[in-house]
C-alpha cells in the first residue's frame, strides 16, 4: 500500500482528507505541526506529501525546503489557503511539485495526486531504493538492513539513526541535531543516547568497531557516516 503523509494542524481537514485517500487505497498518516511532519517525512519515507504552508513549530515552506535540503525528491503538493501569486511562485521555488489552494475539490485534489504519483513512477508501487556503504546495504522500503548480504536486526532508533547519518551524505551531524531528529529532544537536553546507539550499530554493522571505517566520530562535534 502506498505511503502518504498529510502535514496539516486542522485535525478534522487532515482526518476527513486522509479517510478519503484510504479509500483510494492508500495509507495515509497525519502530522499536526511542521516538526512532527518533518520527523515523519524523514520517518516513512513516503510516496508523496501533502503539505499545509501555515504551520505550528515550523511553517511548510522550511518544511520543503529542510527536505530538498537533504536530497529528499519526495514529490509535494502543498495544500494552503494562501493563494496570492508570490505564495505560488515561493512554493515551487522552494521545491513544490504541485499546489492547491483551500477551498478545494477533493475530486480534483485525489486526482493531482495520482497523477504525481504516475510521474514519480510510484503509482501503488512504492520505489524500495538501495543505499550501499562498505558491505551494508540499506533497503529503504522494507528499512531492511543487510551485512555482506544477511539481515542484521536494528532497534527503530538505531535504523532512524543511521538514516539521520545517511541522509547527511557524508557531512558532519552534530550530537544535538541527532537528538533533536532521531529522539525530539528539545535544545537544552545533554544525553550519552547518541553515543550508545552509535556505538551498538557500530558492533552490528563495522568490520573493527573499535577502529570504525564508516561511522565515524568527528572530535567535539558530532558524527559523520563515509561510504567509502
Amino acid at each position: 500500500m502506498t505511503q502518504l503523509l498529510i502535514i496539516e494542524d486542522n485535525e478534522d481537514l487532515a482526518r476527513g482528507l486522509a479517510n478519503n485517500l484510504e479509500i483510494e487505497g492508500f495509507d495515509a498518516a497525519i502530522a499536526g505541526d511542521g516538526l512532527e511532519g518533518l520527523r515523519k517525512a524523514r520517518e516513512l519515507e513516503p510516496a508523496l506529501i501533502i503539505l499545509d504552508l501555515m504551520l505550528p513549530s515550523l511553517d511548510g515552506y522550511r518544511v520543503l525546503s529542510a527536505l530538498r535540503d537533504e536530497g529528499n525528491e519526495v514529490p509535494v503538493l502543498i495544500l494552503t489557503a494562501r493563494s496570492k501569486e508570490h505564495d505560488k511562485v515561493r512554493g515551487f521555488r522552494n521545491g513544490a511539485d504541485d499546489y492547491v489552494t483551500k477551498p478545494f475539490g477533493l475530486l480534483e485534489l485525489i486526482g493531482r495526486v495520482h497523477a504525481l504519483l504516475r510521474r514519480a513512477g510510484k503509482s501503488k508501487t512504492e520505489d524500495a531504493g538501495i543505499f550501499r556503504f562498505g558491505n551494508v546495504e540499506i533497503v529503504r522500503g522494507t528499512h531492511d538492513v543487510l551485512l555482506d548480504g544477511l539481515p542484521v536486526t536494528l532497534r527503530p532508533k538505531e535504523y532512524e539513526l543511521l538514516m539521520a547519518l545517511v541522509r547527511k551524505r557524508g557531512n558532519v551531524v552534530t550530537r544535538l541535531d541527532l537528538l533533536t531528529e532521531v529522539w525530539g529532544y528539545g535544545s537544552g537536553v545533554v544525553s550519552r543516547t547518541v553515543d550508545t546507539h552509535v556505538g551498538e550499530l557500530r558492533r552490528k554493522l563495522e568490520r573493527d568497531p573499535a577502529a570504525p571505517r564508516h561511522i565515524l566520530t568527528v572530535r567535539k562535534t558530532g558524527y559523520r557516516l563515509s561510504t567509502g
